[in-house]
């Protein structure tokens, strides 16, 4: 007997599909490259897979008469009407246990490679330069790192985090006592007045969208670091590039843009505030790839089959 019907509308790992048929769920993979194409056919399914290809709304919900999942091969849930759903009792699953190593492991590695010139010093070694004395580095022991969201992704960030020798502070919105005990829990103006480097693993809501503004930086320690890996709106890109100028904040790291596009599938459009940004040193960039690893890749899917099938024995 059919537990229910899965229809995928994003790539994901084959272990997903594996597991769910072998738990007794029927899955189907559609190659559409429209929202509208999938109107017709999702009155059908009751279970829906996504990463970030379509915004799941109101109108394309009202077609999914039969649906009670809906499953998010990564962490972000911002391109789903949560309201929507909630209304419609349909449960909105994420995975983000999958990927949080991996995203810890990508913003200290983007830490480093900022403090130690590492990219700046690869480039010129190739081109015959050999630079010591302006390529001396920082290092992170007795620096103040402030977390702004302590989730998967914060917390995992925190343990790589533990053998420099510097000192972790976080701050949560919606937690209270949740810190090891090699991180101290503070409010929000101590972090950043505190912090030294400050590092974003907030979602991307209302409430966020910008966060990371002039009048944030302006309470900043001058010379911050700032590093970005959760979303590109929680950073007004403008004011960090008004900042890199002053010298307000010293260096940034950035695998999120504000001028992603929606599916983070695409190079963003040109424009000023970007390519400045291209051509500063004091920035390391990446492609949205912070939780793009060959294992995360795998434990992404496991964790979002698992959670399924949860709903469902």
């Amino acid at each position: 007997m059919i537990k229910g019907k899965v229809l995928f509308i994003d790539t994901t790992h084959p272990l997903l599909s594996q597991i769910l048929e072998e738990a007794g769920f029927e899955c189907c993979h559609f190659s559409f490259t429209q929202k509208a194409e999938y109107e017709p056919v999702i009155h059908d399914f009751d279970v829906l897979i996504i990463r970030s290809k379509f915004y799941i709304d109101e109108l394309f919900l009202d077609k999914a008469k039969k649906l009670k999942i809906i499953g998010r091969v990564g962490s972000g849930l911002e391109n789903i009407d949560l309201q929507a759903a909630a209304k419609r009792n349909i449960k909105c699953l994420n995975s983000p246990e999958g990927n949080r190593d991996a995203v810890g492991e990508h913003t200290v590695g983007m830490l480093l490679s900022l403090n130690n010139k590492l990219s700046i010093a690869d480039s010129q070694v190739r081109k015959g330069l050999w630079i010591r004395e302006g390529n001396r580095g920082n290092e992170l022991r007795e620096k103040t790192v402030g977390i702004i969201g302590f989730g998967n992704m914060g917390s995992s960030f925190a343990e790589k985090l533990i053998g420099f020798g510097c000192k972790i502070i976080s701050y949560d919105k919606y937690k209270t006592q949740y810190a090891p005990d090699y991180v101290t829990e503070t409010d929000l103006e101590s972090l950043i007045s505190q912090s030294d480097i400050i590092s974003l693993h907030v979602p991307l809501t209302n409430e966020t969208e910008f966060m990371i503004d002039s009048n944030f930086l302006k309470k900043c320690k001058t010379g911050v670091i700032i590093i970005n890996t959760s979303r590109g709106k929680i950073l007004k890109t403008s004011d960090l590039v008004n900042a890199l100028k002053t010298g307000k904040v010293s260096g940034a790291c950035l695998d999120v843009l504000e001028f992603e596009d929606t599916s983070f599938e695409k190079a963003p459009s040109q424009n000023p505030v970007l390519d400045w940004l291209y051509q500063c040193d004091k920035v390391i960039l990446t492609p949205h790839i912070a939780g793009w690893t060959q294992e995360s890749n795998f434990k992404l899917s496991k964790v979002l089959a698992e959670k399924i099938i949860s709903c469902y024995f």
